[in-house]
């Protein structure tokens, strides 16, 4: 029943959409138009006359299905949806107000659904089911949030860009598309895995950033993001208080974008220190293996990392530099002493425009390894050998982990300039970095539309 109650508030949520959609613009040529940036159309050229006002209207939908087709925790097959509803403002003050070189945006986010990795591809009766997520979409909350709120100015002709107010480190920092629907090709990855610290889209901050452009290819930028995990409470997506704060999380990152043989490119290194306090994974304060001690885990007085970012476009299509071939790869590096993952890394490919037939389209294949900290092993054999457990059925067994890989092949069908539809397949080998559990096949459908 709980299912079929989810699906009916999914077709009421479209249907109220669409509702909305036809209403709105029932006398909008544009509404619906392949060739529209937006489904909703230009609203009978109002969009574009508040766009040169200074007020961009931002409105869009992300779903993502998983199904698992093979292999995994419990093989017992069936279907899970994930979906994100985004509505928000991008304002030009110096076109409204006259504030020259100012900027801000307001932006809502609400999320809902369930998730394929959780119940079926990993085990989660026993800490993270996987360290990846088969519909990234997910998480954080059946609620709405709010995920951005702030103002950016530029000084000393465009070279210094302050940012302040509420938004999120993968905002600026590590930043990365969001077109695979695997979890491990998608967004920030610092996020994903400096656990507990570095809040990833939709949870927002208080935070300040500020970059600085060296030379029109290369800028550097700082910044500083209130840590405060009470802001992944349920009931909290609004929370602008500072209660609860734990540290501060400081990111640095130097980003080069070059021309590469004429094509564009970006790399980006960086590193990030979170000033909270953080326990250790393995040893206690006398450095000692807790898990034989019985005494508390040490605490560290912070906890920090490292990232690199590549991506470069490599060919064009017959001499058309919208199409052609891209490589993209992600690693990050995190605190030994701390961190549950300790380092991960992944490689994509992507081909713009595979067919003339179909020059919008793309085609894109990712590779991902995530590796769980040594110590973070060796603390659960310590823990099982202390409680005697000897096999992965008994209830209190602690599992042991090592990594998981994540590897995803998509073809996005550009359907219209509003509507991507992008079907996927996914393997997931050892889930959650457990050798117990098999090996899953997920067959996936991202649908990412622009309203």
């Amino acid at each position: 029943m709980k299912k079929q109650h989810n699906n009916t508030r999914l077709i009421c949520q479209l249907s109220a959409v669409a509702a909305l959609v036809l209403s709105a613009n029932a006398m909008a040529d544009e509404a619906f138009s392949a060739d529209s940036k937006w489904m909703t159309g230009d609203w009978g050229g109002e969009r574009t006359k508040l766009i040169e006002q200074g007020i961009d209207i931002k409105a869009d939908y992300v779903g993502e299905m998983g199904y698992n087709a093979h292999g995994g925790y419990n093989d017992d097959k069936t279907g899970r949806y994930s979906d994100q509803f985004g509505l928000g403002v991008a304002l030009d003050l110096q076109k409204l107000w006259g504030w020259d070189n100012t900027q801000a945006k307001i932006q809502l986010t609400n999320r809902n659904g369930q998730n394929i990795s959780n119940d079926r591809v990993g085990d989660s009766s026993r800490g993270p089911a996987t360290l990846s997520s088969s519909q990234e979409v997910y998480g954080r909350g059946h609620m709405v949030r709010l995920t951005q709120l702030w103002i950016q100015h530029q000084f000393l002709d465009g070279k210094l860009d302050v940012k302040a107010g509420y938004f999120g480190e993968g905002e600026d920092f590590n930043t990365f598309p969001c077109d695979f629907q695997n979890l491990a090709f998608c967004g920030s990855q610092v996020g994903n895995w400096a656990t507990n610290i570095w809040y990833n889209w939709p949870v927002s901050q208080a935070a300040l950033r500020v970059k600085y452009n060296i030379t029109p290819e290369l800028y550097a930028q700082i910044g500083a993001y209130n840590q405060n995990p009470s802001q992944l409470e349920h009931g909290n997506g609004f929370k602008l208080s500072g209660s609860g704060t734990k540290g501060t999380v400081l990111p640095v990152e130097l980003v080069w974008s070059p021309k590469v043989n004429g094509l564009p490119g970006e790399y980006r290194v960086g590193y990030y220190k979170s000033t909270a306090d953080a326990n250790d994974v393995r040893e206690d304060a006398n450095g000692n293996d807790a898990a034989l001690s019985g005494d508390g885990y040490r605490v560290h007085s912070s906890k920090h990392g490292y990232w690199g970012v590549i991506q470069q476009q490599l060919t064009t299509h017959n001499g058309d530099a919208s199409r052609g071939l891209n490589i993209a790869a992600n690693a990050t590096f995190h605190d030994k002493d701390t961190n549950f993952i300790d380092n991960y890394q992944s490689l994509m490919f992507v081909y713009k425009g595979p067919f003339d037939a179909r020059p919008k389209d793309d085609v894109g294949i990712g590779f991902a390894r995530i590796h769980v900290n040594d110590d973070v092993k060796k603390n659960a054999e310590l823990l099982n050998a202390g409680g005697g457990f000897t096999d992965y059925t008994q209830a209190g067994f602690t599992p042991v982990r090592s990594t998981e890989y994540n590897y995803e092949i998509n073809y996005g069908f550009h359907v219209t300039n509003w509507l991507t539809v992008r079907p996927n397949l996914q393997y997931v080998t050892h889930p959650g970095g457990n050798d117990e559990i098999d090996n899953a096949l997920v067959a996936g459908l991202k649908i990412q539309s622009v309203f």
